[in-house]
Formats: structure tokens, C-alpha cells, sequence
């Protein structure tokens, strides 16, 4: 299946194999192998034919697109759920596919986005070879159900989850299955990288409302055009413990009367 879809969409995109091998990253002869069946792709590599294509991936290792009927149906199925659906559950509708990284043994990395990278997230989520400069761990707590990804957090609007904490976060594909008050990281063009609580009003107004654990922050909305990707919190990193008998309340009011200082200090 994949070496005719590959064959297919090669000559559709009116490519040689070596300039698909360029788009990929992989060697020419490679593109040979896979399309004659002699060679199987990494996951990776299949990952980067479906956003080569403007497909999922799904549909690349189950669709046989080499007869034209299938793959015109499916292209319109694709491009008629882009424009018809008023609330997509990801930028672009369907034809999102999420760039990862794998180790040797095809297993999916967690990606890494420190503070001084998150700017560059921005631009370079869809990216794999931003992606591969990106440090890398496992967590095989986690399991193998899902993507997971990690952010290095900065601010106190999620106290007592401290500035620098590392937040593992799952890839959420279908939005308008978030739950309220799901901690989440939130990537949009306006805000960036934020972690907050999500609360769904995709299905009222195309929008998420996001919430602070810290009651200094007030909640905001934000549209779902402006989002990225959200991962869904699983598991954080610390090296920060959280204090003994302190309420959150009384947390956030140490915290303000700090602030305050500080800014009376910078008057003075």
C-alpha cells in the first residue's frame, strides 16, 4: 500500500525520486526501495510523506490512492471538511499531522522546548529538523498510547507548580473532546506557549477560555484561530518542592505582596 501511494503521489507532485528524497531527507535509493516494496520507511519518514501530500497519515498507509477514483474522493472528502466544518478540532482540519522525532528503535522521543527555545516553537512545531535539535528523553511511565511532548514553563499564574517547571504534555487531536478545567499547554500565534486550565466553548463561540490556579491571574478567551496545538498535561518535572500547610490563597498573596515590593522599589 504505501509503495504505490508513494509512487502515486511522487508522480501527481511531478517529482523525481531524487528530488522526493530531498523533500524527505532520506537518499535516493531509499525512495527506490520503498516504492519497488524492498524497504519498509520509519515511522518518521512516513509522517513527513503525509505532510508532503497534504493527507493524514492514516490515510497514507490505508488508502490505496493509485486508482485516480479513490484518491480524488478522498481529496475532496478532506478539503470538504476543511471548509464546511465551523469549529475544526485543529488548525487546517484534517490535513494537521503532528512532526516527531523517533530513537533507533522506532520508539517516539519526547521533544523538549526549553524557555529559550519557545519563541522558535512557534515557527518550527511543524518542523522535523527543528524538532531533531531539540533535546530528547523517555518517560515509559507514560506508556505508548499518544504523543507526548515537554515544556519548560516560566511565570506563577499555575502556583504552587513553580517558574521552570518542566510539563509533559499529551497531543490532543480532537479539541471539542477537552473537558473543562483540564490542565493543558496551549500554543497559539498570540500567546504563545501558555500553560493553563482549558475550559471548552469551542461548540458556543469557537473559543477556549483559559484559567489560572493562581487567582492574581484573570481568566481570558482565546479563538480557535489563533491556537496551534494543545497538549494535555500528564506528569511534571520539579526541582522545586511544594511548601508544607500553604494554601494556595495564601501562596498567591505572598506572591502579589512581593510584586508590589519590587515595584515600590523600582519608584523609589
Amino acid at each position: 500500500m504505501i509503495n504505490t501511494n508513494l509512487k502515486f503521489w511522487r508522480r501527481e507532485l511531478g517529482l523525481t525520486q531524487a528530488q522526493m528524497a530531498e523533500k524527505l531527507g532520506i537518499k535516493r535509493s531509499l525512495v527506490g526501495a520503498y516504492e519497488e516494496g524492498r524497504a519498509e520507511p520509519k515511522l518518521l519518514t512516513l509522517v513527513n510523506m503525509a505532510r508532503l501530500f497534504g493527507i493524514t497519515l492514516d490515510a497514507l498507509v490505508t488508502t490505496d490512492f493509485s486508482k485516480k477514483k479513490n484518491a480524488k474522493a478522498a481529496i475532496l472528502q478532506l478539503q470538504a471538511q476543511k471548509s464546511n466544518d465551523p469549529t475544526p478540532t485543529r488548525p487546517g482540519g484534517a490535513l494537521r499531522v503532528l512532526a516527531l522525532t523517533v530513537d533507533k528503535e522506532e520508539n517516539e522521543n519526547i521533544e523538549l522546548v526549553p524557555q529559550k527555545a519557545a519563541a522558535g516553537y512557534l515557527n518550527g512545531y511543524a518542523d522535523p529538523e527543528y524538532l531533531e535539535e531539540l533535546p530528547k528523553f523517555r518517560l515509559p511511565m507514560l506508556g505508548t498510547g499518544g504523543t507526548y511532548r515537554a515544556f519548560e514553563i516560566a511565570g506563577d499564574s499555575m502556583l504552587p507548580i513553580a517558574s521552570g517547571t518542566v510539563i509533559v504534555g499529551r497531543y490532543v487531536d480532537d479539541w471539542l473532546t477537552l473537558k473543562d478545567g483540564t490542565p493543558c499547554i496551549v500554543v497559539s500565534s498570540k500567546e504563545g506557549i501558555v500553560f493553563k486550565r482549558v475550559f471548552n466553548r469551542l461548540k458556543d463561540g469557537a473559543m477556549l477560555a483559559l484559567h489560572s490556579d493562581n487567582p492574581v491571574y484573570s481568566p481570558y478567551e482565546i479563538g480557535v484561530e489563533d491556537v496551534v496545538e494543545i497538549w494535555e498535561a500528564k506528569a511534571y518535572i520539579s526541582s522545586t518542592f511544594p511548601i508544607a500547610d500553604l494554601s494556595l490563597t495564601r501562596l498567591a498573596s505572598i506572591v502579589l505582596d512581593l510584586q508590589q515590593q519590587v515595584s515600590t522599589l523600582k519608584k523609589a
